[in-house]
């Protein structure tokens, strides 16, 4: 039995054309910048961004952490969204890695909080008896809100707001490139607000591995040796950057596609009975759902036994990620399973 695997973008596969470029990729030694692969990939990824330098790093979770860990300092509190991935799924580290506070700010259901909402939440810096606000965070396009947009004219209000407070900001833009063919608004534009940003090639671009994080060549220096440090010295590492590369320069606007068939699964869903779904929230490939009585758990299992697997969300909420691994023709057949187990 074909199983069609929803749970998420990070399930697709190498292409044969990325196979390929990891087969004839030129290595060296990265930890000496001697990597001719990682080199391009850092360079290149640096131009999208608009940024001075960059750096490969092998996951998400590292590329987030190491922004954190360089913009502050033991104590120092970061505000950010209450589902912020940074919070939810990352193990604690920047309490663990960075001796870091988080304070949550509630945002809409999309994910989204406004400057009004940070602006009481920044301590006063003669407050010596309180963590010190150093820095907020962002996510674009918002993971647990159903990858959701947050919108240019709030992100650069919210960045203006933190000049005002001398605070750094930080974007966690997993997902950016989402963001970017959905809006035309291009990860140059989006990026130049931001002191730091971190972004995955291993999603929907297709890459088995890494991630970039971005900024001015002192951050990156720093980046370097916080990566290091963190058991993130990579040697002969061109064969993972090359799909890297390969998935900047190939899969961006093939992302166009994901989103079309993130739409065609809402559309289906919204029809079936027993189901509860905001269409509102589908602005890229992520669908968030909530079957009607019956648990999550076992309606994933029902759903895996007719060859469908599915993600979950937020508590009773189904994920569903739509990427280059599965078709349209997917998309139909999945439809159908779900309503055969909700009948």
């Amino acid at each position: 039995m074909k199983l069609i695997d929803l749970r998420s973008d990070t399930v697709t596969k190498p292409s044969a054309g990325m196979r390929k470029a990891m087969y004839d990729a030129e290595v060296g030694d990265d930890v000496y910048k001697e990597d001719p692969t990682v080199n391009k990939l850092e360079e290149y990824a640096a131009e999208l961004l608009g940024k001075e330098a960059a750096l490969f790093v092998p996951t998400g979770v590292m590329g987030n952490q190491i922004c954190l860990n360089v913009l502050t300092s033991p104590g120092d509190e970061v505000i950010c969204e209450r589902h912020a991935h940074i919070f939810q799924y990352e193990s604690g580290s920047p309490a663990r890695l960075s001796g870091l506070q988080l304070s949550l700010v509630d945002g809409n259901k999309k994910g989204i909080f406004t400057p009004d909402q940070v602006e009481p939440l920044i301590r006063p810096t003669s407050a010596y008896y309180m963590a010190q606000t150093r820095l907020i965070e962002i996510e674009n396009t918002h993971n647990r809100a159903g990858g959701t947009i947050n919108p240019i004219d709030n992100i650069k209000a919210l960045s203006q707001l933190a000049r005002k407070y001398n605070l750094y900001i930080h974007l966690d833009g997993a997902r950016i490139w989402n963001a970017y063919v959905e809006t035309g608004i291009k990860p140059d534009e989006y990026a130049s607000h931001f002191d730091s940003v971190s972004c995955c090639l291993s999603k929907g671009l297709g890459a088995p591995i890494g991630s970039i994080i971005a900024g001015k060549k002192e951050f990156i220096k720093e980046a370097f040796a916080v990566r290091k440090a963190w058991g993130g010295g990579m040697r002969q590492v061109g064969v993972i950057a090359s799909a890297g590369l390969y998935a900047l320069k190939n899969n961006i606007e093939r992302l166009k596609e994901d989103h079309q068939k993130a739409k065609l699964l809402a559309a289906g869903l919204s029809e079936i009975k027993n189901l509860s779904i905001d269409l509102d929230l589908v602005e890229t490939n992520i669908v968030m759902f909530s079957p009607n009585g019956i648990s999550i758990e076992e309606f994933q299992l029902k759903c895996k036994a007719n060859g469908l697997l599915l993600g979950t969300g937020k508590v009773g909420e189904i994920r569903a990620v739509t990427h280059m691994d599965v078709s349209v023709d997917d998309i139909k057949v999945a439809t159908g399973i779900i309503k055969s187990v909700l009948a």
